[in-house]
């Protein structure tokens, strides 16, 4: 697997493209995220980061995010930083 894992999903919010995730390493603004599962793999750039619905520009290992994702993921997705 190309990146390091940070993350693992726990929800999915289809309606507004929302994945929650809790951090196992950083994450900031601007770093590409990969998101791997089922028959789901692709790469985006994190330009939306939330912790209980108020914007942040940086997260640290433990907390729990919610970030904007352009497709579809499930619980149990791994996220990772490239």
């Amino acid at each position: 697997m190309e990146g390091k894992l940070i993350g693992e999903v726990f929800n999915f919010f289809e309606k507004v493209g929302v994945i929650a995730i809790k951090l196992t390493d950083k994450l900031n603004l601007g770093d590409s995220i990969r998101i791997v599962g089922g028959d789901v793999d692709f790469t985006e750039v994190v330009d939306s980061i939330q912790i209980d619905g108020k914007n942040i520009s940086s997260a640290k290992k433990g907390d729990d995010v919610g970030i904007k994702i352009s497709g579809k993921a499930r619980k149990g997705y791994k996220v990772y930083r490239v």
